[in-house]
C-alpha cells in the first residue's frame, strides 16, 4: 500500500471509531508506531482535524466527515459476501438494518461496479444448518441493550419447556453450535447465564441502567470449557 492510500485509510479508520490508539493503526496497516506519528502529523498539516486523548488514542474532531467514497471491486465483493452470511445467520431485525446500510453503500458505487455486484449476487449461495432458526426478531434490541448497558426483561423457555420471566443485564452475543446466545447477568439466579435467543418468547427493553459492573465477554468465554466457541 502506498502512502497516499495509507493516509486515506487512516482517516477512514478514525472516522469509523470514537478513539483509535496508535498501536491499533500500526497493526492495521503493518507499520511502526513511529510511522503512525508521522502520518498523523502529515494529515494534520493537510487540514484534517485529528486530536489525541491520553490512554484512549487519536480521534477526529466532531463535525468532520469525509465525503462519500467509492469502493474497490474486492471491497464491494466482500460486502456482498457478508450480505449472504448475514441472511444466513442473523434474524429479521438485522436483515432490515443491513439491507438499508447496503443500499447506502451501493448508492456510491459506479455503474460498472453495480453491474459486477448484480452479476455476482446470483452466483453466491449459502446453505444454513437445519438446526439454525432465524425466525425471531431480537438481535437488534439485544445489541442496543448491550451497547447502552440497559436491563431487558425476557420471557424465556428453557430446555425443559418451563417458562420464566427474568430481568437480564446482557454483556454480549455469541454465535456457536448453530445458534445465537446472549450472555447476561440474571437477576433471578444472581449469576451469569447463557440464554439461547431462539428460546426467548418475549423481549422488552425497560430502559433501566445496569445495576452491576460486569466482566467482559472475552473473560466470560475464557472461563468456559465449551468446545466450538472461538472468540473473535
Amino acid at each position: 500500500m502506498n502512502r497516499i492510500d495509507r493516509l486515506f485509510g487512516i482517516t477512514t479508520m478514525l472516522q469509523s471509531k470514537k478513539y483509535v490508539p496508535a498501536e491499533k493503526i500500526a497493526e492495521q496497516f503493518g507499520i511502526s508506531v513511529r510511522t503512525v506519528y508521522r502520518d498523523v502529523k502529515a494529515l494534520c498539516e493537510q487540514g484534517i482535524p485529528i486530536s489525541f486523548e491520553q490512554n484512549r488514542g487519536y480521534f477526529l474532531v466532531q463535525g468532520y466527515f469525509l465525503p462519500p467514497v467509492s469502493f474497490t471491486p474486492e471491497e464491494a465483493n466482500a460486502l456482498l459476501l457478508m450480505e449472504k452470511i448475514i441472511y444466513g445467520v442473523a434474524d429479521k431485525s438485522i436483515h432490515a438494518h443491513y439491507t438499508t446500510a447496503l443500499h447506502k453503500v451501493k448508492s456510491v458505487l459506479r455503474s460498472p461496479e453495480k453491474d459486477r455486484i448484480d452479476q455476482l449476487n446470483s452466483r453466491i449461495k449459502i446453505s444454513v444448518s437445519k438446526h439454525f432458526s432465524g425466525n425471531f426478531d431480537y438481535l437488534a434490541t439485544l445489541q442496543s441493550a448491550i451497547s447502552d448497558r440497559h436491563i431487558i426483561e425476557v420471557e424465556y423457555r428453557n430446555n425443559n419447556n418451563i417458562t420464566t420471566v427474568r430481568q437480564l443485564e446482557p454483556i454480549g452475543l455469541v454465535f456457536y453450535m448453530a445458534a445465537w446466545h446472549v450472555i447476561a447477568w440474571c437477576h433471578l439466579r444472581n449469576e451469569y447465564r447463557d440464554f439461547k435467543v431462539v428460546h426467548i418468547q418475549q423481549l422488552k427493553a425497560i430502559g433501566l441502567p445496569f445495576k452491576n459492573t460486569h466482566i467482559s465477554l472475552n473473560d466470560y468465554i475464557a472461563g468456559l470449557k465449551v468446545e466450538g466457541i472461538n472468540v473473535k
